[in-house]
């Protein structure tokens, strides 16, 4: 089993959550044999004691 994590920094968002981009993505990876396996949000520490919130996504494929 190979696996692929993805996040809002990935290259398909351009650093913007999008709906479509997100569909458009999952499309591609799936045309190369990858499933979405999960999806969850993870807080990431920021600068000056603040934090934000990741969209990640975990893709498999055999």
């Amino acid at each position: 089993m190979q696996y692929k994590v993805i996040t809002m920094k990935d290259r398909f968002f351009s650093g913007k959550f999008d709906p479509e981009k997100l569909e458009g993505m999952l499309n591609s990876y799936a045309s190369e044999g990858w499933t979405l396996k999960a999806a969850t949000t993870a807080e990431i520490p920021g600068g000056f004691g603040g934090s934000r919130e990741e969209i990640i996504f975990i893709l498999e494929r055999p």
